[in-house]
């Protein structure tokens, strides 16, 4: 039961945010397990505002790592062999000096467990030649380390520097037999801060040594933009949004940056699947717009997976979830399936990974091009829809 940081009592975890003790959330590239809590990197961006942790700074446990892997697996929405997984990505660094004990106590019991699931680590920590060895001894897990890479030198809005994840990419994607991947997670690009041509050359090139590299925005929400304006940190966008912003122009210039053959990705699960020489867990093959970058094979290893499910596989795998009771079906195409009655996102996240398939909500539409982004910076073809 021992833990390598400050194990908080239950009188402190009740004192917690709501969301914050929610140990197990389901979140779009997967399950996401979050018993280890704060983070002393200060990114101005980070997603802790949203769950009331920002002034966490010093890493605590709201359980043993035991307890969590068993809340983990015996979740209703867990399935084994299918169900992706994250870990620590919510609220704190998995590679932080006291934390990464936690995050190898955890990878080893579900690898004990013999799952195959995929397993998400995101970093922008110093990782060591050791941690490359205790990777390599996991047996059975699909392990994926994503390191965060922005190229921001800000240290107002990045007081970590982004070096240091750029270090660990080539340390960890160095040796060349090993059973995890890794990922170059270019992120988060915000147009006048870190997408001179110099920062996507550099970006171009630290690419070269990860198995593949994705390309995201920022999710400038509600309290990240509050924040910002509190300290007077220069505001990357007039309006907030519920998906992460690419603007147009950026994401063209991200395109023409990179070779042709180069393993770039718009989605997180298109790279992690691909790094594993696997079809794409999200099932995002039936939007084919998004898959307009991708290599000819991974194109085909999706195409050999996709199975447009009918109404009622829909609704039977629902039916074990009492949240989605309200679940109406409204269309089924080649594409995707737009459900209507789901009061929050984690049920549909499971019917996407149970299925393979995209599951979209009728109230939060996928625009054509913008790959399921936010509008900002694509007025003009948003008139047009």
């Amino acid at each position: 039961m021992a833990t390598f940081v400050p194990l908080l009592a239950r009188e402190q975890v009740e004192k917690l945010p709501a969301r914050a003790r929610e140990v197990v959330e389901y979140r779009k590239s997967g399950l996401s397990l979050n018993h280890i809590q704060g983070c002393p990197l200060d990114c101005a961006y980070c997603i802790r505002h949203t769950y009331g942790l920002w002034d966490a700074r010093q890493p605590r446990a709201l359980m043993s790592d035991a307890d969590a892997v068993g809340e983990l697996v015996e979740h209703r929405y867990f399935q084994p062999h299918v169900t992706p997984i994250q870990v620590f990505n919510r609220a704190t660094d998995p590679f932080l000096p006291n934390v990464r004990p936690h995050t190898f106590a955890v990878l080893e019991d579900l690898d004990e467990r013999g799952l195959t699931n995929h397993v998400l680590v995101i970093t922008r920590h110093k990782m060591k030649p050791e941690d490359a060895d205790r990777l390599n001894q996991l047996r059975h897990v699909k392990v994926t380390l994503l390191f965060t890479y922005s190229g921001i030198d800000n240290k107002k809005i990045e007081p970590y520097p982004s070096h240091v994840a750029a270090e660990s990419l080539k340390l960890m994607s160095a040796p060349p037999r090993r059973k995890y991947r890794t990922v170059l997670y270019w992120r988060p690009l915000v147009p006048g801060l870190n997408d001179s041509d110099e920062h996507l050359t550099t970006a171009r090139e630290l690419g070269e040594h990860a198995d593949a590299t994705v390309f995201t925005g920022l999710f400038y929400r509600a309290e990240i933009a509050e924040y910002y304006k509190a300290n007077n940190l220069p505001e990357p966008y007039e309006e907030t949004a519920r998906r992460k912003i690419v603007p147009e122009t950026l994401e063209q210039r991200v395109l023409a940056a990179f070779p042709a053959s180069a393993p770039l990705f718009r989605k997180t699960s298109c790279a992690v699947s691909y790094a594993h020489g696997l079809p794409d867990y999200n099932g995002h093959y039936g939007i084919r717009e998004l898959c307009d970058i991708c290599p000819l094979s991974q194109l085909e290893l999706c195409a050999g997976a996709h199975r447009r499910p009918t109404a009622d596989q829909l609704r039977q795998a629902a039916a074990s979830l009492p949240e989605a009771r309200g679940l109406e079906v409204v269309e089924v195409s080649e594409a995707a399936a737009v459900v209507s009655g789901l009061d929050t996102e984690q049920p549909r996240y499971y019917l996407q990974h149970a299925l393979g398939f995209q599951v979209h909500d009728v109230a939060h539409p996928h625009r054509s091009k913008r790959h399921g982004r936010a509008e900002t910076g694509w007025k003009e073809q948003a008139k047009n829809d």
